[in-house]
This record gives C-alpha cells, sequence and structure tokens, in this order.
C-alpha cells in the first residue's frame, strides 16, 4: 500500500465528526477540507449543521477549506467541489501538511477520491423539457436505469434528481469525457453510533438547531430567496419553508423533518456499505468511545499506513 497523502473522517450525520477531525488534524498537524455538500453556502449556518466552535482546539481555531465559499442562491455543483478540493489539497500538502477531509456527503467524497476527473457538465434543456413532466418515481426509476448512479442520499429532492439524470445521461453519452486523475491516497476513517444512541443524536440536535434559531435562518432566507429555491438546499429549508409558508404545523414540521434526517443517515450507512463492497476499507470507530482513545486509534492508523 502507498503511504498515505490523505486521511478521511466521514460517517452518518450527528456523529460528532467535525470536532473528532479538528482534534484529529491538530495531533497529525494537519488542515481540515470540508465534504459537504450544503456547509459551502454562507448564512446557511444551523440547517447544514456549521458548529463552527468544533474548529477549536483548545482554544485555537485549526484551518478548515471549503466552508462559506458560495452564495445562498446559488447552485455550488459536485464539478466545482472537485476543482476546490484539488487546490486545496494541493496547497496543504505543498505546506507538508496532512489534509483532512471531513463530512458525509458521499459524491464530494467521490470526487475527491476515487481518481477521475470530473467535467462540467452542461444544462440540456431539451432533457429538462422531458423530464419535468415525470413524478418524483418516475425520476428516481429513470436514475435508476442509468449505468452509473450517483449517491442517491444526496437525491433528497426533484430538482437534485433531475440535475443527476442530466449529469449521468452526459456521461453516457461522452464515456471518454472524464479521465484518471491519479494522486490521491486516503485513510478512510468512521465514526459511528448504535441505531439506538444514532436515532436520539439526531432528535437532540434537531431540537437544540430549532431552539437556537433555524426556523428565523430560513425566514431570514426567504427574505431574498424564492421558496423553490431554498428548498434546494435539502430537508431542514424544505420542511421549515413549507412551515413557514403555512403548509405544515409546527409539530407536522418537526415530525417529518425528524423522520427525514433518520432515513437520511440510513441512506448514508448504504452509501458507506456500497464503498466497502467496491474495495474501500473504512475503520469504524464507535462514536461514545472517550475523545483520546478515538484519537490514539486514529493517530496510530495514521501513523501505520504512513
Amino acid at each position: 500500500m502507498r503511504p498515505i497523502n490523505l486521511v478521511v473522517v466521514t460517517g452518518p450525520t450527528a456523529g460528532g465528526k467535525t470536532a473528532f477531525a479538528a482534534r484529529l488534524s491538530r495531533s497529525i498537524d494537519g488542515e481540515i477540507i470540508s465534504a459537504d455538500s450544503r456547509q459551502v453556502y454562507r448564512q446557511m449556518n444551523l440547517g447544514t449543521g456549521k458548529d463552527y466552535a468544533d474548529y477549536l482546539v483548545d482554544g485555537s481555531p485549526v484551518q478548515v477549506h471549503l466552508l462559506d465559499i458560495a452564495d445562498p442562491g446559488s447552485r455550488y455543483s459536485v464539478f466545482e467541489y472537485q476543482r476546490d478540493f484539488f487546490r486545496a489539497f494541493t496547497d496543504i500538502r505543498s505546506r507538508h501538511k496532512m489534509p483532512v477531509l471531513c463530512g458525509g456527503s458521499g459524491m464530494y467524497i467521490d470526487a475527491a477520491t476515487r481518481g477521475y476527473r470530473l467535467v462540467e457538465v452542461p444544462e440540456n434543456k431539451t432533457l429538462r423539457a422531458e423530464l419535468a413532466v415525470l413524478t418524483p418515481d418516475q425520476l428516481q426509476n429513470r436514475l435508476s436505469g442509468l449505468k452509473k448512479l450517483h449517491n442517491t442520499s444526496d437525491m433528497d429532492g426533484r430538482e437534485r434528481t433531475i440535475r443527476a439524470i442530466e449529469i449521468e445521461t452526459f456521461h453516457r453519452d461522452h464515456p471518454d469525457a472524464a479521465t484518471d486523475m491519479p494522486g490521491v491516497h486516503p485513510l478512510f476513517i468512521g465514526i459511528r453510533y448504535d441505531r439506538q444512541t444514532e436515532r436520539l443524536r439526531i432528535t437532540e440536535r434537531l431540537e437544540q438547531r430549532l431552539n437556537e434559531g433555524l426556523v428565523e435562518e430560513v425566514r431570514q432566507l426567504l427574505e431574498h430567496h424564492s421558496p423553490d429555491s431554498i428548498r434546494y438546499y435539502g430537508l431542514e429549508y424544505r420542511y421549515i419553508t413549507d412551515y413557514l409558508q403555512e403548509r405544515l404545523s409546527y409539530e407536522e414540521m418537526f415530525g417529518l423533518l425528524n423522520t427525514a434526517i433518520h432515513q437520511f443517515a440510513k441512506r448514508q450507512m448504504t452509501w458507506f456499505r456500497k464503498m466497502e463492497r467496491e474495495g474501500v476499507t473504512i475503520h469504524w470507530i464507535m462514536g461514545d468511545l472517550p475523545m483520546e482513545e478515538k484519537l490514539k486509534i486514529a493517530t496510530d492508523l495514521a501513523a501505520k499506513y504512513q
């Protein structure tokens, strides 16, 4: 095995990845690169789970890249992410530090670690017109029928599914568009809890973010952007937008959103198991271990493969 030049910290939502990755980065002289498809957006903090305090270790900030780099209302693509990831990766390595990729967005992790170069896929107006009349189930069936699939855990909305079909159709029709891009040799470390604990953590975190002002965050975004554009950014923004538009009561919003996040965590684990079936070794660490014990396991692994 080649010496590693990237540590990946991943796992399902609400697992405490950021705080762990920050401490690990400090231990191995590293810097974090975010692998979260929504934390790239400014002004979306509570809904995307940005825990800025987690980047502080003993009162000192750990350097993090690809956080707060896009404006709300824009559509930051996985193509742009791969481009920006390699810029950050090259910069960190040039300073003889260890990049630590942290997040749970499967497509972003895939784009960073699988060794193929993405191409910018143009909008296909003819295809979009054809897809516009399809139901959500028909769209999912259309996506499933394509030869190569993106991470369906990220396909949690109609627009995202249509874009995934557009991307996969382009790659099917242009098989030589992507080229190999070697040079990344990752060590994967996963943080997870038993199912019951995971469920409690998800619900408690949602309650905490609502208490901290998540509804107000969405309300302020809606002052400057259309409801449909805000719904695009994922579960929290979709259900809270519906609540603010009086399509749901608060209790209905909370129940549906809580259930949807639990389902999302299951889909994340399905994605990780798929990675393992395809030959990726993920070294799983139980999240309820003491932080120092988790760090020792991870730093020992990093030393072993360097």
